[in-house]
């Protein structure tokens, strides 16, 4: 991590593939080692190891991705230069609040984060599910990082995209016809429960950083009632106050729903909105039924 953030120190944008090769002559890796590939056979292990020390630094907040492909240094990675580390490391690394939410989305349960501790041995499907944790704990921060740097129309997409995928609103061309327009007195639009249309769902999304209180989660309340509507969906990409969470619960002519930016990342994730898959594993076992000779 050390030598990637070092590499980067000047304050501007560098292609991955530059501060890669950087990285690889740092370590005096010779050519065989640089084309060493892993396992899967997709991707080589210099590079896999780059983006690794890349996507932990940046959930720490010492790097960020100005453009597609490209990595600067932050202000907090300056400041951790300066100081002149031996090392950096993820004892280091969870100094930062950003980095310990992360950790606290992705480690297992028998984790303490204590680098002493010494945990029970896990088995391989453990190791597997620990890391696919991590794995998806990483890529829903990105993307919803990326919904926030969105324009609010392409906000709007994502969101009707995500409620067709998930079986309201009929089709995409359906859909965007009722939702994406200037709403009236904070909905932004309505989209059927089902293909039939017998029931409606009002919508609004805000694409906010600053948490959501309970007037905004009333003012949608309220507005619902001119659509005659008894279901509503508000997703934001920040979250929303306690106290807008408690009006909600205590509702009881009405059913809504509050999304916030985490369980937004989420969903886009398990409905593949914004996402695609990069590798498959196939975790095979002995067929008994297979050689089972009494059954022959």
């Amino acid at each position: 991590m050390l030598p990637l953030l070092e590499l980067v120190a000047d304050g501007k944008d560098h292609l991955m593939k530059d501060v890669t090769r950087g990285v690889a002559s740092r370590f005096e890796l010779s050519a065989d080692e640089r084309r060493q590939l892993l396992p899967s056979g997709q991707q080589t292990i210099i590079s896999n190891r780059v983006a690794w020390a890349k996507a932990h630094m940046k959930m720490a907040g010492l790097l960020e991705n100005p453009v597609r492909g490209y990595i600067r240094i932050s202000s907090v990675g300056r400041e951790l230069l300066e100081k002149k580390p031996g090392r950096i490391d993820l004892r280091i690394l969870r100094q930062y609040p950003s980095y310990l939410e992360f950790v606290k989305k992705s480690q297992t349960s028998d984790q303490t984060g204590d680098e002493n501790h010494v945990s029970e041995p896990k088995t391989p499907k453990e190791v597997i599910d620990s890391a696919y944790r991590t794995l998806r704990a990483a890529l829903a921060k990105e993307l919803l990082e990326k919904v926030r740097a969105s324009s609010p129309q392409f906000f709007e997409e994502v969101v009707v995209r995500l409620l067709v995928a998930m079986g309201y609103g009929g089709s995409l061309i359906d859909a965007g016809q009722r939702i994406g327009r200037s709403g009236d007195g904070g909905v932004d639009g309505i989209i059927k429960e089902d293909r039939l249309g017998l029931d409606v769902v009002c919508i609004q999304a805000k694409r906010w950083e600053s948490t959501v209180g309970r007037p905004v989660v009333q003012a949608f309340v309220g507005s619902m009632e001119m659509y005659r509507a008894r279901k509503g969906v508000l997703l934001t990409t920040s979250s929303f106050s306690a106290d807008a969470q408690d009006y909600v619960n205590r509702i009881e002519s009405k059913k809504v729903v509050l999304i916030d930016g985490e369980t937004l990342s989420d969903l886009m994730i398990d409905y593949n909105i914004g996402v695609s898959v990069a590798e498959t594993y196939l975790v095979k076992k002995v067929d008994l039924d297979f050689f089972n000779e009494e059954g022959e």
